[in-house]
């Protein structure tokens, strides 16, 4: 994998060390894996934004990136990524909800392969640009509906959904590995009867799957079709 970060490097808010600065702060807010900081580090958010908001982009928060969607805050996306690794090594990563392309970036850095599926076509169009921007050679982005069965012969060790379910995708499931993982935003309507959306991880294993619900969390709905 080759990648093309520091011509990206800024100034001020937008620069490297403010970037480290944007680690330091989610190593503080209890984030690990040092391979996860590592690719939080390595990948320039801001690029990811529109340029009025780039002076927010290390900020830990959302931002908006068009098509009624949103980048999610440095926090979350460290925090599912860290759920998926659980400490061993990706080889090949599912992500549906591409959005912008930031998530995919960091994913992109922890394993070897990762397939990222998005339904709104301008979002496809505009992660294609900041991905290939960076040089990143082993993503393969679709333009395709992720809540659904995708047609196609794939085996993962990792699936990240980056919008929220009311109940576990079963479509995807028949794509992890035995063993393997998926991290989504799942409604957990036993916290509440508002529906607290919370990371959740969905273990694979041989007699079945296991079920652990994390962090609070707020995302848009994950939605069926293509836009």
């Amino acid at each position: 994998m080759t990648t093309g970060v520091e011509k990206f490097d800024g100034i001020g808010m937008t620069s490297a060390r403010t970037r480290v600065r944007m680690v330091e702060r989610l190593r503080e807010q209890g984030i690990r894996d040092e391979a996860v900081l590592s690719a939080m580090t390595a990948v320039p958010r801001h690029i990811f934004v529109e340029e009025a908001l780039a002076i927010r982009a290390y900020e830990d928060g959302p931002l908006p990136i068009g098509s009624g969607q949103t980048i999610s805050q440095p926090y979350v996306v460290a925090r599912m990524s860290e759920l998926l690794r659980a400490g061993g090594k990706l080889q090949r990563v599912l992500e549906v909800g591409t959005g912008c392309g930031y998530q995919t970036a960091v994913l992109a850095h922890l394993a070897d392969e990762v397939y990222t599926v998005e339904r709104v076509a301008a979002l496809v169009a505009k992660a294609r640009r900041n991905l290939r921007a960076l040089k990143l050679d082993n993503v393969r982005i679709k333009h395709g509906d992720g809540s659904a069965d995708l047609g196609e012969d794939l085996e993962v060790d990792g699936i990240i959904v980056t919008a929220a379910a009311t109940q576990i995708p079963v479509a995807l499931l028949r794509y992890l590995k035995t063993g393997a993982r998926m991290v989504l935003p799942l409604t957990n309507r036993d916290d509440d009867l508002r529906g607290v959306q919370r990371l959740t991880v969905i273990d694979k294993a041989s007699d079945g799957v296991r079920e652990q619900a994390y962090d609070a969390v707020r995302f848009v709905p994950l939605l069926t079709g293509l836009a």
